[in-house]
């Protein structure tokens, strides 16, 4: 059975982690498919947003244990740079809107994997949890980049080191989820999202999505330079001409991700 799947979906690609009997944990060939799928949305210019979500009642709990069960062996340095560090880049480095559909728990790795995404939807059986303090870790895939800009630095640092549960309302309230959808809906919900996403002009995205990853080492008279030269771009491409000229016909515009 393949740990991951993939399909196609009207402009979107679909990856689902898929070890549902262990909640979506990550062994190393689970993390090395999803980087290929990851790789692979990032290459096809047909797959204009991607939709990452767990199989079963999960959707990642992390690191599975069970591969890194003898402390006295485990690589620790092996299983983040090339297990995790390069899914995250991936991730952020992909000018394409990427969604986590968080539809159960999200630990360790798992929530970090999630809050680097560009949006998180959550199910209401969802939760996240920075679960590395339980097994004496530090948070890892990114967790201590993306988590304080989020909900700050001093909310970051307690669920850190508490590792205390934080369900799907509280993470949206905190800014850690965009929004909330009750479980009977939530696929339905959160890929009309990425269907809508997938309709909408990719290269000024991808672009925006540049701007908001360099925002965070970039100072203000910096950002806005790069606000001009990324404007030129938009401002180059069909979809902009579209977006124009459907405005002053009224009717609705057609993007073509181009």
């Amino acid at each position: 059975m393949s740990t991951v799947l993939f399909t196609k979906e009207n402009g979107f690609g679909c990856i689902t982690l898929n070890r549902p009997d262990k909640y979506n944990s990550f062994n190393r060939e689970m993390s090395l498919a999803l980087q290929a799928f990851i790789e692979t949305c990032a290459n096809d210019d047909e797959i204009r947003c991607v939709y990452i979500t767990g199989a079963g009642k999960g959707f990642c709990a992390g690191q599975d244990l069970a591969e890194a069960s003898d402390p006295s062996t485990i690589d620790f340095e092996k299983f983040v740079k090339e297990h995790y560090n390069p899914v995250i880049l991936g991730i952020r480095n992909m000018e394409k809107p990427v969604i986590a559909a968080v539809n159960g728990v999200a630990a360790g790795a798992g929530a970090n994997i999630a809050l680097a995404c560009d949006i998180v939807l959550a199910a209401e059986s969802a939760s996240f949890i920075q679960a590395f303090s339980k097994i004496g870790l530090i948070p890892d895939s990114s967790g201590t980049f993306f988590l304080p800009r989020l909900v700050g630095m001093q909310r970051a640092a307690a669920l850190m080191m508490t590792a205390d549960k934080v369900n799907a309302m509280d993470a949206v309230a905190m800014g850690m989820a965009y929004k909330c959808f009750a479980d009977d809906v939530f696929e339905s919900e959160s890929k009309k999202i990425a269907y809508n996403l997938a309709q909408m002009p990719t290269k000024g995205l991808g672009l925006t999505k540049r701007l908001l990853n360099r925002s965070f080492s970039n100072d203000l008279s910096q950002q806005l330079e790069m606000e001009k030269e990324m404007q030129v771009q938009a401002g180059n491409t069909d979809d902009f001409r579209e977006g124009v000229a459907a405005f002053l016909e009224k009717r609705k515009p057609v993007f073509k991700g181009r």
